[in-house]
């Protein structure tokens, strides 16, 4: 079943920036386990105008150590147009979510190992 992707709601019921990392790695293990190639974390971009605070410990927690076993990489939805070449020859399926990706800097995508 590879080509997967599944989206993630991680900013639904305005949880705190820690349950909201957790739902991540939780989710992206699970979704690894299931055999999905790429997950769009949908973290919303926050209302100060500078990057919400769990848009940006999203991407801090991408890079962690921790998720080097799932995580094989990753892109926020303002940088697709440089990534989207190398995402898609992993994961095709994520054409269909390209409008939604391109240019939105409140989702992040990545592509589990």
């Amino acid at each position: 079943m590879p080509g997967k992707v599944v989206q993630v709601n991680l900013e639904y019921g305005k949880p705190t920036v820690e349950v909201a990392i957790q739902k991540m790695k939780n989710s992206l293990t699970d979704h690894k386990k299931m055999g999905y190639k790429a997950v769009i974390l949908i973290h919303g971009y926050g209302s100060s105008g500078i990057g919400g605070s769990i848009k940006t410990a999203v991407a801090r927690s991408l890079g962690d150590y921790s998720m080097k076993g799932i995580v094989r990489t990753y892109a926020g939805g303002e940088q697709w147009n440089n990534k989207k070449k190398e995402f898609l020859g992993i994961c095709r399926d994520l054409e269909k979510y390209e409008r939604m990706i391109d240019n939105n800097e409140g989702v992040t995508v990545v592509i589990l190992r």
